[in-house]
């Protein structure tokens, strides 16, 4: 960069991986240049996953020790989501391989949602951070991580109203971890809704599988065949929605579901025009 100038590096260990003091002068704001010395740490990039099950409600985890955390005034062993260095591989294909090798599971789909730099001030690492739904059948081992390395790492399947408790009270302080569970608010809600779905009916069935499978409870508006007045449609209709969290209108013209989606906007229920925005997106 234009406003940077590396004067000189320090080679200090390089031992496991590099560490140098780095001499050089940046230029401020008002256009002068100062120079500063900093130490960085250099240990490659990583890459972490957030495993999930939505129908469960459960998220899985792994506790093992960590000697930074220990000598900084805490027993050690951090819960936290499976995460590694990518060694020369992809992002990807690397947190695939240590899903599977810290926890068993061999997760079919996984999906990046950011990058983001950990320690910006002294570490070079940039992580990778992925999430991808997990099913029972999807566990190949018991995990447990490489002897060889060192690892002794214990696999959790928490509740995920659970988990954020742990980060409420400080079980769970690693960064990744809070930051991915944060990030699953979104596509696991801590408590199953009940959605009125309503729309052409191919829609509403494809729509209330897939919002059973997320662990939601759909119910489709079937209206009376007999004494069906405009009143007595009203009042069905309002029925319905007042034992309904929310409601759902898929595609397909329908002037029962337009009545219900005005209906539901006079009583200030929330209205979903997309299954996304419910259950986040699906991983294929």
């Amino acid at each position: 960069m234009s406003n940077v100038r590396i004067l000189k590096q320090h080679l200090l260990s390089d031992n496991w991986y590099v560490l140098k003091k780095i001499d050089f002068e940046l230029q401020r704001r008002d256009g002068s240049w100062q120079p500063q010395t900093r130490e960085v740490y250099d240990r490659g990039n990583g890459a972490t996953i957030g495993l999930y099950n939505r129908a469960r409600r459960t998220v899985i985890l792994t506790r093992q020790f960590r000697i930074p955390a220990f000598v900084n005034e805490h027993h050690g062993y951090l819960i936290e989501a499976a995460a590694g260095l990518l060694d020369n591989a992809s992002p990807e294909e690397r947190i695939r391989a240590e899903a599977e090798e810290e926890t068993g599971y061999r997760v079919r789909s996984v999906r990046k949602i950011f990058d983001a730099f950990m320690s910006p001030g002294s570490v070079t690492e940039r992580v990778h951070f992925f999430v991808g739904e997990y099913q029972p059948e999807d566990r190949i081992n018991d995990g447990g991580g490489l002897v060889e390395e060192g690892e002794d790492i214990e696999v959790l399947e928490l509740p995920f109203a659970e988990a954020l408790e742990m980060v409420d009270d400080g079980r769970i302080m690693d960064g990744k971890t809070i930051i991915l569970l944060q990030y699953l608010k979104a596509l696991m809600p801590t408590a199953p809704q009940m959605i009125l779905i309503a729309g052409a009916d191919d829609e509403v069935n494809k729509s209330a599988a897939r919002l059973l499978q997320a662990g939601h409870l759909p119910v489709t508006a079937t209206w009376p065949t007999q004494g069906d007045s405009a009143v007595d449609a009203e009042r069905y209709g309002q029925l319905l929605l007042s034992r309904c969290d929310a409601l759902l209108r898929v595609a397909g013209p329908s002037s029962q579901a337009d009545r219900l989606v005005a209906l539901a906007q006079e009583e200030g229920l929330m209205v979903y025009r997309e299954l996304d925005e419910i259950i986040g997106k699906m991983l294929s």
